[in-house]
């Protein structure tokens, strides 16, 4: 049986197992109820598995013969965002719900575990199913990798569910696909006082809404227009009255962007911005610059071998050109190890209410992308191992 045949054969199987961990999502190193249904079910197929990094699950199939070794990755936390639709399968969780497509990511690579058990007979070489926790925070693949998940690894690939892109198209370009992602925190101390007398105090809140306006300069002035980056302020605390100078405001954001060199520059660029104008209202400002996750850039190569799976199970009219996106995935840090790709495989319906977009409440996918995906996932094991050895 071809393995566009046998992901149909399991569709039912893929959007039940999507259905259950969208009712029960579990945040970012909170996924344990998950990871149990993960190992109950690889129990099921007879696939052997570690757990690692607190919750995380790697399943291993081997095939008849020995080759090389290929991973396939699928993050499995939620978010807190409160859901909004209401369908059967609504988060029983309230204020976390799988508001970007992890529950259909784990259930793809389950499914695709069905599949390439099936077809161990085809497989030259292994194949690793990296069940991952706490993407949403950046922190999940580095821990797995420092677990040595990655350990003779010869290439991975991921799968991202996308609602920009309609369900039966993919995208699977070379070079840059997402983001760096890292993250930022201003403490600015001030000098409180009395409302009606702030020429006696120094207003913390004045100082860090200077800074937050003076850091929309640095894309704009200190960045070159054919380059793309993001300096963005989410997060702003500070005072406890209407009538009290606020001696303190801490603001929180984050910045991305694609080109390595500028990622390093951003911490420098950031500190003198805030420093000198906390200065020119006498305030101090500091910086608290964490890095979180590089680019994510797919590999030539194995953009090349995904072009080819995807044109065997579904034609070369499946596959769509997107741009890429300022969002994040730590991802990027196995193809830091070694070379991979992520695919945006489409989950966008109108027809059906899966057009809002990531982290909405109201987010959904169109269930027929998980048969899509789960076949893609296979399909990119089996061509990647059986491509010159």
């Amino acid at each position: 049986m071809k393995i566009k045949d046998l992901a149909k054969k399991y569709k039912e199987y893929a959007i039940d197992m999507r259905r259950e961990f969208h009712m029960y999502p579990e945040a970012s190193w909170e996924e344990i109820r998950t990871s149990k249904r993960i190992q109950e079910e690889l129990k099921k197929m007879e696939i052997p598995f570690d757990v690692v990094a607190r919750t995380g699950v790697v399943a291993t199939i081997e095939g008849e013969n020995k080759g090389k070794t290929v991973a396939l990755r699928a993050d499995m936390d939620a978010l807190q965002v409160e859901e909004y639709n209401e369908v059967s399968y609504k988060s029983t969780n309230e204020g976390i719900m799988h508001a970007c497509g992890h529950d259909g990511h784990t259930a793809m690579l389950l499914t695709a575990a069905k599949i390439l058990k099936d077809m161990k007979k085809d497989i030259e070489g292994s194949i690793k199913l990296f069940f991952q926790p706490a993407e949403e925070l950046a922190q999940g693949a580095r821990k797995m990798i420092e677990e040595g998940v990655m350990e003779g690894v010869d290439s991975v690939f991921g799968i991202h569910l996308w609602s920009d892109v309609e369900v039966g198209k993919i995208s699977i370009e070379e070079g840059p696909r997402m983001a760096s992602a890292d993250l930022f925190k201003i403490y600015v101390k001030g000098l409180g006082g009395h409302g009606s007398l702030p020429h006696q105090g120094i207003d913390a809140v004045v100082a860090a809404s200077a800074i937050v306006m003076d850091l929309q300069s640095v894309v704009s002035r200190e960045i070159s227009p054919l380059e793309s980056a993001v300096v963005s302020v989410g997060s702003f605390h500070s005072g406890t009255r209407f009538n009290v100078i606020s001696n303190e405001a801490i603001l929180e954001g984050t910045t991305r962007c694609f080109n390595l060199e500028l990622r390093e520059k951003f911490s420098s660029i950031l500190e003198r911005i805030i420093v000198n104008t906390a200065k020119s209202y006498r305030a101090e400002g500091s910086l608290e610059y964490t890095f979180g996750t590089p680019p994510v850039i797919n590999d030539k190569e194995c953009s090349e071998i995904a072009c080819k799976s995807v044109e065997k199970l579904f034609g070369k009219e499946a596959i769509e050109k997107m741009e890429k996106v300022t969002g994040g995935e730590d991802f990027a840090m196995y193809l830091e190890k070694t070379p991979g790709i992520i695919a945006f495989v489409g989950a966008r319906n109108e027809e059906k209410a899966a057009n809002y977009p990531h982290h909405h409440g109201r987010f959904n996918i169109d269930e027929d992308a998980l048969e899509i995906g789960a076949a893609l996932y296979a399909q990119y094991a089996i061509d990647f191992l059986s491509k010159e050895k």
